[in-house]
């Protein structure tokens, strides 16, 4: 039974540092799933704590899964476990069945699964969590108080790294379909030969007030007394979907300009900004730059709301901003980019660069080469990313190792 308790502690510690970090790296992803939440559940009155919940949940997750690891307060873990099990396993099953959501957001962007998968998933785990919590008292405690206390904060700090680093820069890592590199035009296409959904039609034909179901290969043509009630489509087998379903700008007056755009000739920095409300103002001046240094070099510029006319005229009127407005839907642009405003710079209908609006470089960066700038700085970024998962396993894995010696020790002294 200790074995299996065992194993059950560390399924469950790889499930919760898992899933806590795709969803911690991208926090703003998480909150916008929590507000599908709320609206499929007629609780619109939680969306204003989309957020906070999102850097809670996120930071819990990886911080138990990090405690079932290192063997830090096992027993308060095995409590945390459990509770978000027994939660999310009955929402998880609630959602399957009437599917008003149709991802659950469990991993993020990273692994999209299907209500009904993830209620199946759920189940093992939540198994797993009551064999740990019904006999958390074989799992081994440390000794060592201030050893405990030490390991317990520190965990506790690495845990919201994942989403404070996301939410003030943009996520570590990006596993939406607008990354940089990608080419939006060749994104939105279907490959040649690419299988097509394919549907299950019912024919509904009535006579001598009878109603009696056909399909395509046994409808009573031949026969004129059979008259057509209805039909309905089922989808039997999905398709090839592209990763970006559907890309569109249109002027404030709603006039369609998504290929002047995404052919323009030279570079084209969009600001994306899904409500101008909610938008942080400190940036506009250095847009502002930005736009005039644009210009000047013939580059394209424009800022991408869901905001209405009047909203964008009295965002104007409040803050200055000098440079035109473009109307998108609101979902894409908050899949475009996590920051509200977000620069983006496009060539030719590939995305050479995002910024969050607390790092858009001075309006001299973009000058010269930028395809050349970007790819040294994608390459950078990259790098950034790689030492910041390193130095984090690195870390982790001196700790786990620091753990395992301390246990050694008393076990040796007793």
């Amino acid at each position: 039974m200790k074995h299996m308790v065992n194993v059950c502690r560390y399924l469950l510690a790889l499930l919760f540092i898992f899933s806590g970090f795709v969803k911690g790296v991208d926090p703003l992803g998480f909150a916008y799933k929590l507000d599908d939440y709320f609206k499929a559940f007629h609780a619109d009155f939680l969306e204003s704590l989309s957020l906070v919940l999102s850097f809670t949940l996120c930071a819990a997750e990886l911080f138990i899964g990090l405690l079932l690891l290192f063997g830090v307060r096992l027993r308060l873990a095995a409590w945390g476990a459990f509770l978000f099990m027994a939660f999310f396993t009955p929402l998880t099953f609630v959602l399957a069945i009437f599917n008003p959501v149709h991802d659950c957001g469990c991993f993020g962007d990273a692994i999209k699964l299907t209500n009904w998968e993830t209620f199946y998933k759920n189940i093992v785990f939540f198994a797993a969590a009551i064999v740990l919590l019904k006999w958390r008292t074989l799992l081994s405690q440390s000794k060592l108080a201030l050893q405990e206390v030490v390991l317990f904060v520190l965990l506790f700090a690495i845990a919201f790294l994942p989403p404070y680093i996301g939410y003030t820069r943009l996520p570590l890592y990006d596993f939406r379909p607008y990354r940089v590199g990608v080419n939006i035009p060749e994104a939105m296409s279907t490959p040649e030969g690419a299988p097509a959904d394919v549907y299950k039609t019912t024919l509904y034909y009535t006579k001598d007030g009878e109603v009696k179901e056909f399909n395509e290969t046994n409808i009573p043509w031949q026969d004129t007394t059979w008259k057509y009630v209805d039909a309905k489509s089922e989808l039997v087998k999905k398709g090839y979907t592209p990763p970006i379903e559907s890309f569109s700008l249109q002027t404030t007056e709603g006039n369609e300009v998504t290929d002047e755009v995404l052919s323009f000739p030279s570079y084209y920095f969009l600001v994306v900004s899904y409500r101008l409300d909610k938008s942080n103002r400190k940036s506009v001046d250095r847009l502002n730059e930005l736009y005039f240094k644009a210009k000047s070099l013939g580059y394209g510029f424009a800022c991408v709301t869901n905001s209405a006319k009047g909203d964008i005229d009295a965002f104007i009127a409040r803050t200055g901003a000098a440079y035109p407005f473009l109307n998108a839907d609101g979902i894409m642009l908050k899949t475009v980019i996590r920051a509200n405003p977000g620069l983006v710079l496009i060539n030719r209908g590939t995305i050479i660069g995002k910024w969050h609006y607390n790092r858009i470089p001075s309006a001299d960066y973009f000058s010269g080469d930028l395809n050349a700038k970007q790819l040294a700085s994608t390459y950078s970024q990259s790098k950034w990313n790689l030492s910041v998962l390193w130095v984090t396993l690195l870390g982790l894995s001196f700790l786990f190792v620091l753990c395992l010696r301390c246990r050694t020790i008393i076990k040796r002294i007793n």
